[in-house]
């Protein structure tokens, strides 16, 4: 089973806690408290209540969080099923436009056909030309646009 990340950020910094308040804090049994203690969660000392600092809680939880996180290069996307920065397959993504600053590249994963997404700007767009073949969404026609007539309209005129 993949380890859970927790908000470092549920934790106040200036204030201790036991193991009953931290679990109680983060929505977990005492046990998977002490499981933090073993995996290098300092306490204030050994005696009874064993007492937590709230910095450290917060620093444990950071460090977990940062230690999983994976950069991808430029020219590559995220596959959560294979969970490694991978190229994509024939190099080659489709670019969705979410606003007029930022979008998606959208991509197969060469190893295990899912689909693959990464947010970017458009100004990080223009350097990914050369090293990959970026597909742009193509103007919908409107209906203005339109010079023919409708169905509702030639049954108006009879």
């Amino acid at each position: 089973m993949k380890k859970r990340l927790y908000n470092p950020h549920l934790a106040k910094i200036h204030r201790s806690y036991t193991i009953e308040e931290a679990a109680s804090l983060y929505g977990v049994f005492k046990g998977t408290v002490r499981a933090w203690i073993k995996a290098g969660l300092p306490v204030i000392n050994d005696k009874r209540p064993m007492l937590i600092l709230g910095s450290d809680l917060v620093a444990f939880h950071q460090a977990r969080r940062k230690k999983n996180k994976q950069k991808c290069k430029p020219d590559e996307l995220y596959c959560v099923r294979c969970r490694t920065p991978r190229k994509p397959a024939g190099k080659m993504v489709d670019y969705q436009i979410i606003t007029d600053k930022i979008g998606n590249l959208i991509a197969i994963c060469p190893d295990c056909e899912s689909i693959m997404n990464k947010r970017i700007s458009l100004l990080k767009l223009e350097q990914l030309t050369g090293k990959i073949t970026i597909t742009l969404p193509q103007a919908l026609q409107h209906l203005i646009d339109n010079h023919q007539s409708s169905v509702n309209s030639d049954l108006k005129q009879e």
